[in-house]
């Protein structure tokens, strides 16, 4: 028969053994949240960086005269819906419009990224937007023709590009990042994301497109 003090101290052991594990895995993941931009860094001149309270970083890089600002948005759980972590891309510069311009890929008018739900004038979606897309604006008269912006739209075959913002005070892309792996999270709840750094590859188009409008606006004023 096994002795109760044998069997209490190896209960005792196996639960320090699993807070210790527990503890390690949650410094791992705040570690990797907290480095989400790090392997674009070396793409910008400088970078400064800060934590949010979600544990995702916010940074400020300049690239040349440009100075871009980079956020990771989690998106908690909507009907039907996974766990989604939102990169904005932000070129916060004036422009030489005079009215917002929001065009937004498959709106839901629960994105917790954008004003888009705000915007109160409607506008028809062009040829070259995705199936499914709306555009609204807070002054249709005010803004650049479309088909000047046109060109520019093929950057909404990309899938995972959801929203891009025109306004005075400078352009945005927003991107899909991330997603909860649909198993895990139906079988174990598990709702990380950010764990995988974004990628150059992943966020040069996005800044060299915010560049190229940016230049067809002011040659266009």
């Amino acid at each position: 028969m096994t002795p109760l003090p044998f069997v209490a101290a190896a209960l005792g052991a196996t639960a320090l053994w699993l807070g210790w594990q527990t503890l390690r895995a949650a410094r791992s993941r705040s570690a990797a949240r907290a480095g989400y931009f790090d392997a674009v860094a070396p793409l910008f001149d400088r970078v400064r960086t800060r934590i949010e309270p979600t544990g995702l970083p916010r940074i400020a890089a300049d690239l040349g005269e440009d100075s871009f600002d980079l956020q990771a948005i989690p998106d908690s759980l909507t009907f039907r819906k996974l766990p989604a972590l939102w990169v904005m891309v932000t070129l916060p510069a004036p422009t030489p419009v005079k009215a917002t311009l929001d065009i937004m890929a498959r709106p839901t008018g629960n994105e917790p990224f954008s004003h888009f739900a705000r915007l109160p004038q409607s506008l028809p979606c062009p040829p070259e937007l995705p199936e499914g897309s709306g555009i609204r604006s807070d002054n249709a008269a005010a803004l650049p023709p479309l088909d000047l912006i046109a060109p520019h739209l093929a950057i909404f075959s990309d899938p995972k590009v959801k929203e891009l913002v025109i306004s005075p005070k400078g352009l945005r892309l927003v991107i899909l990042a991330d997603e909860a792996e649909r198993g895990r999270y139906l079988i174990f709840r598990d709702a990380e994301t950010g764990r995988t750094p974004l990628s150059k590859d992943r966020l040069l188009p996005l800044l060299d497109a915010l560049r190229a409008l940016r230049q067809t606006l002011t040659e266009a004023r």
